[in-house]
C-alpha cells in the first residue's frame, strides 16, 4: 500500500524507464535527420522538392500518432516480409516519422532567420545550395532553434507513451502492469509521472542552458 506500490515494483519501472530512454533516444536520432532533410526540401529552388516536404508535413502533423503506431504495426506486416519488425521498431520509426514534421518547421524557421545576404555571399563564390545550406545557414539556423527543438524533445519524450498501446516495453505500459497488480492504482500512476520527470525536467534545464549559451555567441 501507499509508497511501497513503487518501491516494490522499482524493478518494473526501471524496465520501463529503460525502454522509454531507448524509444526517445531512436525516436529523436530519426526525427532530427528525417526533419532536417525536409527542411531542406521545403527552401529548396526545385519545386518538386518543396512540394514534397510540403505534403510530408502537412500530412503527419494532422495524422494522429496513435493512428499511426497502429497503421505501422498492423499494417506494414501485410505488405510483405521485409516489414516484418518487432512492434519496438514499428513505435520507434512511428515517433521518428511523426516527430519529424515537427523538427522540420522549427529548422525551416530557423533558416528563415539567417540573413540572406550570407547565403548570396556563399553562392557568389561558386557553392551550390546544397554546401550553402550546410556550411553557412544551417549552423547558425541550429543556434536560433534550439527552444522549439528542445519542446520538439520533451513532447517525443512524452509521446513515446503511446507505443504501450502495441504492447512496447516503456513507462507506461509497464504502469498498467502494476496498476493491473495493486489495489493502490494511484501510487502506481504516481510512479510512472515521477520517471516522465526524471526524464523531462533534465532535458528542459538543459535546453535552457544550450539557448544562453548560443545566444552569447551570437
Amino acid at each position: 500500500m501507499g509508497l511501497s506500490t513503487i518501491t516494490d515494483n522499482l524493478d518494473v519501472y526501471v524496465e520501463g524507464f529503460v525502454g522509454t530512454v531507448t524509444l526517445t533516444a531512436l525516436g529523436a536520432a530519426g526525427a532530427l535527420a528525417l526533419g532536417t532533410a525536409l527542411a531542406a526540401m521545403r527552401v529548396s529552388p526545385v519545386a518538386t522538392l518543396r512540394a514534397g516536404g510540403l505534403l510530408y508535413v502537412e500530412t503527419l502533423r494532422n495524422c494522429p500518432l496513435p493512428v499511426l503506431v497502429v497503421l505501422m504495426a498492423f499494417g506494414l506486416p501485410k505488405l510483405g516480409e521485409t516489414f516484418l519488425w518487432s512492434f519496438f521498431a514499428y513505435g520507434a520509426v512511428a515517433i521518428a516519422l511523426y516527430h519529424a514534421a515537427f523538427v522540420c518547421e522549427a529548422v525551416r524557421s530557423g533558416i528563415g532567420s539567417v540573413s540572406t545576404g550570407q547565403g548570396e555571399a556563399a553562392r557568389s563564390l561558386g557553392l551550390p545550395f546544397g554546401q550553402v545550406l550546410r556550411l553557412v545557414v544551417l549552423p547558425q539556423a541550429f543556434r536560433t532553434v534550439i527552444p522549439p527543438l528542445g519542446n520538439v524533445l520533451i513532447a517525443l519524450t512524452k509521446n513515446t507513451s503511446v507505443v504501450a498501446l502495441i504492447d512496447v516495453t516503456d513507462i507506461t505500459n509497464n504502469t498498467e502492469l502494476i496498476i493491473n497488480d495493486t489495489v493502490d492504482p494511484i501510487f502506481a500512476v504516481l510512479g510512472s509521472a515521477c520517471a516522465y520527470l526524471l526524464l523531462t525536467l533534465p532535458m528542459g534545464l538543459l535546453v535552457g542552458r544550450l539557448e544562453k549559451r548560443a545566444a552569447f555567441a551570437r
